[in-house]
Order: structure tokens, then C-alpha cells, then sequence
């Protein structure tokens, strides 16, 4: 449950779990540059907890980081799975051909000819690159699609929508309910 007003807030990492016995988490950090995120503490929750973040060591998939106060493996454990997020204002500007996940999620989904197909719900990266997902209430489950510029040659986040050119057959023709 989302007990704070998240917009303006862009998901920079997630904690995995406690590190070591003296209060330390595992850190997964989404920034492209992943140490970047210490720049970006305090750290808020979706609960809206603050955390002064510090990285302490490099370690497989992530980093080794402290957050004010939290002090124990207990605490430190009770944090798993916690998503982390920075003011989107404390963050670079991107270039004109790259986005924040959180600015394509709920955009409009049109294909070349201007049909509507329906929104983007997720960003996905499984590590080959970002897929959006998309769903429509006529369709049976969510369609995934590379990003690229050949599958979405038009990004317009003022007008809220995405044109999209997806190969033949990538995409489930709607199901009537």
C-alpha cells in the first residue's frame, strides 16, 4: 500500500536483504551509473520512510550500503524487498532519445496508423534491453515489446503517447469480451 503521493519520485534502487550482522543491506541500484545513487540520498519509501544512504563496498550484483538508522541484521532484513526513491528534480536530464521507466508507464499505445492499442503498463529489463508491456482491456495478456526505435519509432511523453511499428504478429490481436 502507497501511503505517500510517489509522483516526482523516480525509483533509483531496491534492497535485497541485510549484509553482514551490523545493520548493512544489500543494495541493488537501477541509476546507470550504479554508484550514482548515493548522490541522490535521502532516500524515500513508497511508505515514506528517509534514509540517508552510504555505500560501504562493492559486492556480486550491487553494493554493500548502511542507511541511517538501521543497525541490526533484523532491521536490516526487515527492509527486503523495498524499493528506493529519489526527488526526480536531484536527477540528471536525459537525452532527447532516452526515458525514466516511470514516464512510459501509463502512456497510450497508438500503432502507425493512428489505431489505439492500448497503454504501457510495465518496463521491463531482463538484461537484453528494455521491453515495454502493454495491455488493453480487449486483450487476452499483456503484448511485450522491445524498445527500439524500429518497434517505437515515436515517443510523445507531452501528448502521453507512444506510436508504435511492432513486427507482424508480435502483438495479440485484441479478444472481444
Amino acid at each position: 500500500m502507497v501511503d505517500q503521493d510517489m509522483s516526482g519520485k523516480i525509483c533509483v534502487g531496491a534492497i535485497m536483504g541485510a549484509f553482514g550482522v551490523r545493520g548493512e543491506v544489500r543494495l541493488k541500484s537501477f541509476c546507470a551509473d550504479p554508484s550514482a545513487i548515493e548522490n541522490y540520498s535521502p532516500l524515500t519509501t513508497e511508505t515514506g520512510e528517509s534514509y540517508e544512504l552510504t555505500l560501504v563496498r562493492s559486492v556480486k550484483s550491487g553494493f554493500g550500503a548502511q542507511l541511517s538508522g538501521v543497525v541490526d541484521k533484523e532491521s536490516a532484513d526487515a527492509l527486503r524487498g523495498t524499493r528506493l526513491y529519489a526527488n526526480r528534480a536531484d536527477l540528471p536530464n536525459l537525452p532527447d532519445d532516452e526515458y525514466y521507466h516511470s514516464d512510459l508507464i501509463g502512456l497510450e499505445v497508438l500503432d502507425t496508423g493512428g489505431v489505439k492499442i492500448g497503454k504501457i503498463t510495465a518496463v521491463q529489463d531482463f538484461g537484453a534491453g528494455d521491453i515495454l508491456e502493454i495491455y488493453s482491456k480487449g486483450m487476452k495478456e499483456a503484448a511485450l515489446l522491445p524498445f527500439t526505435l524500429a518497434n517505437v519509432p515515436t515517443v510523445d511523453l507531452a501528448a502521453g503517447k507512444v506510436i508504435i511499428d511492432p513486427p507482424a504478429g508480435l502483438l495479440p490481436e485484441p479478444k472481444d469480451d
